[in-house]
């Protein structure tokens, strides 16, 4: 199978692990840019890649066939659509976009343009979580009825070098957290067709703690702790809290109740995890060994997915469709706490296809064509 060539966007933080997973995946990053080129350099020079570039010149390479968008939040939107017009596959870091209407025009103009379109997040192809969808899938807990899901924490200006863009629209816990909880509950159990939220902005303001901003104030124009009720089509409840205002807590990370017993599966925004099952009468947990690969951080998993994909001519597991359906979801709490109603979800996807049981990082390499380096 031909290598992909691919173009990296946005050279922060998080890009560090794609550059280095997209070399471990097969993947051939060829260029990449970002709004400070020479951030772009030190990461071209630290991972051996070819051009360092601005963002136009990327797109208009020719041998370019993937753009990666790592991005901050509120750009993806803009440079995913460049990356279409330029005729290029995009991978966005989540979320797709900030609102439904812009993500419904990204799709479409992908669909005219016959490309593809997915994002972040590609937790819920680590092994943990397709471990327990295979649990739900054979039966183990019987018909699920209802779930949690928790992510409380307080916030992140003690340890990010850059909080400011965590409490602007676009950022919050919901839409920085939200997509790793809402993508794994809709893998497990199937889209929402309604919601209820509340919402609330509990401190004004957020101070800086880290070493070269240590004392700087951010003002928070985003709710801080979120809530909402999620009505699946196949008939369960669930709720989610996400949160930056919680000092300390012990829920759970996200558990699914079936009419046979229940699921714990661990923390959505890793890779890997301990995941247990305790059936109706059992008198403890059980652990349920891992049953793929893509226990460690694989983030760009999804790139190499798509990249098989389109090679295939099959629907990529982290698409357009359902990660639409997340940002409505993380929209619409929003929306119902504004105003006070029911939320009723329009955006529908399929449930993203399991992995074939033993899938792992050799058998990627291998339905790829790559090679371990």
């Amino acid at each position: 199978m031909e290598r992909a060539r691919v173009g990296i966007i946005g050279c922060g933080n998080i890009s560090e692990i794609y550059f280095k997973n997209c070399r471990a995946f097969g993947l051939d990053v060829v260029a990449c840019a970002d709004l400070d080129v020479e951030r772009a350099k030190s990461r071209a020079e630290q991972f051996g890649v070819a051009k360092a570039c601005s963002v136009d010149e990327l797109l208009a390479d020719p041998n370019i066939e993937f753009v990666i968008n790592l991005t901050i939040p509120s750009a993806h939107a803009a440079v995913s659509r460049q990356a279409l017009e330029a005729g290029k596959h995009v991978h966005s870091e989540k979320p797709l976009a900030l609102n439904v209407e812009e993500g419904r025009s990204l799709l479409a103009l992908a669909k005219a343009k016959n490309l593809r379109l997915g994002s972040a997040p590609d937790t819920f192809l680590g092994s943990a979580l397709q471990t327990s969808r295979k649990l739900i899938d054979d039966g183990w807990i019987g018909k699920p009825i209802g779930a949690t899901a928790f992510m409380t924490g307080h916030g992140v200006e003690a340890w990010h070098p850059n909080p400011d863009f965590f409490y602007q629209p676009g950022g919050g816990p919901m839409f920085d957290m939200g997509p790793y909880y809402l993508t794994a509950l809709v893998n497990l159990l199937g889209p929402v067709r309604r919601l209820t939220g509340l919402t609330q902005v509990s401190f004004a303001e957020r101070t800086i703690t880290t070493e070269h901003r240590f004392g700087e104030k951010i003002p928070v124009n985003v709710p801080t702790h979120v809530a909402g009720l999620l009505e699946f089509e196949q008939g369960a409840v669930g709720n989610i809290i996400t949160s930056f205002d919680v000092w300390h807590s012990e829920l759970p990370r996200i558990e699914i109740y079936g009419t046979e017993g229940s699921l714990s599966v661990p923390d959505p925004n890793l890779f890997g995890g301990n995941v247990r099952v305790r059936r109706k009468g059992a008198q403890e947990w059980s652990d349920i060994p891992l049953l793929f690969g893509f226990t460690e951080n694989s983030r760009g998993l999804a790139v190499a997915d798509m990249v098989d994909a389109v090679r295939t001519g099959r629907l990529h597991r982290a698409n357009g469709e359902l990660m639409l359906h997340v940002v409505e979801l993380m929209q619409g709490i929003h929306i119902s706490s504004d105003e006070g109603r029911h939320y009723d979800v329009e955006t529908r996807c399929e449930r993203p296809a399991p992995w074939p049981v033993g899938f792992d990082e050799h058998a990627l390499l291998l339905t790829l064509g790559g090679h371990l380096s």
